[in-house]
């Protein structure tokens, strides 16, 4: 079977646009294919983290990760930092990457624009990206679409050294959702649904209670036309809204269009808070049994056991191509 690898960040509440551009592709793919998915705690600290509060998310995320529906007889499930092949791979494709192309990167950019000056980790984190996914000899990165730069670099990696030190690495395909991948903030449909969006109600996060969620969704931009229609361009608040809907339903968005064709707003507004509610209430039933349990540890100290034997091979193949070691 094709590897799939991927992996979330502990910095916070999953939101639904983390759970419908990615969780929700892990989850699928499990059946499949031979997945490994990692809590990247290695990638939070590129920026400053209490150490209380990091620890803390991480058993968060991995407990989410669990409720949303992954299987740790089908997946492998472990916290990045257990596994010390990623922070000497990343090294050895460190010294094998350039700082022009870093320098392009546009989360890079963007993460960086208000610093005077940016911890370096910031700046060459695309390459410990990348050293994730190298790692495991990754065939299918599902991620969502802002990733796709990211996918590219790790690709380019992969092909410099497979020319100059022969074939060492598999080159992955990152695996992108057409609908749904890109879910935009509640209070801005212009940018990106953010965990560290100042307003609360920019976001609907996987643990939010039913009052939090409705009053999310009730106070969504939209606009003064009135008509339920889906036009990114000229209504991203309702198309933005339509495209939840469409995602967690499975109703195709012109099926909607057609239901709340001269409904208004408030109609769409009202069972979308109804339909979100009835996917997140199992989630957080789940999350719930397992966030203070031992077996949520038990799970990722086997997945990281497991883990260290697929990155050992890599790296002792790395190693010899580069001369490296006795």
């Amino acid at each position: 079977m094709s590897r799939v690898f991927s992996g979330v960040q502990p910095t916070g509440n999953i939101h639904i646009g983390n759970y419908l551009g990615a969780l929700k592709q892990f989850v699928e793919l499990q059946n499949d294919h031979d997945c490994i998915y990692c809590i990247v705690d290695m990638h939070s600290i590129t920026v400053p983290q209490d150490p209380k509060e990091l620890k803390k998310h991480i058993l968060d995320v991995a407990a989410l990760y669990l409720a949303v529906g992954l299987d740790p007889e089908k997946s492998i499930v472990f916290v990045q930092s257990d596994v010390s092949g990623h922070a000497e791979l990343a090294w050895i494709l460190m010294c094998n990457s350039y700082t022009g192309e870093l320098s392009r990167m546009t989360q890079f950019k963007q993460k960086s624009k208000e610093r005077e000056s940016a911890p370096a980790g910031l700046f060459t984190y695309p390459i410990l990206m990348a050293a994730d996914i190298l790692l495991y000899d990754t065939n299918i990165v599902p991620v969502g679409n802002d990733q796709k730069q990211h996918i590219e670099l790790t690709r380019d990696i992969a092909i410099r050294v497979n020319n100059t030190y022969g074939e060492t690495f598999v080159v992955p395909d990152g695996r992108f959702l057409k609908e749904g991948a890109r879910i935009m903030a509640l209070d801005d449909p212009l940018s990106k649904m953010s965990k560290s969006a100042p307003n609360a109600f920019s976001r609907i996060s996987l643990l939010d209670d039913a009052a939090k969620v409705k009053k999310s969704i009730m106070r969504a931009t939209t606009d003064s036309e009135g008509s339920v229609r889906f036009d990114p361009e000229n209504k991203p608040g309702v198309s933005n809204l339509l495209t939840i809907y469409s995602v967690f339903s499975g109703i195709a968005i012109a099926d909607l269009e057609k239901q709340y064709d001269g409904q208004g707003y408030g109609a769409l507004k009202k069972d979308l808070v109804e339909v979100v509610q009835q996917n997140l209430e199992p989630i957080q039933k789940r999350y719930n049994e397992i966030r203070n349990s031992q077996e949520l540890v038990n799970i990722l100290r086997d997945g990281a056991e497991r883990a260290e034997i697929i990155a050992e091979k890599t790296l002792a193949r790395v190693k010899d191509r580069f001369g490296l070691g006795l």
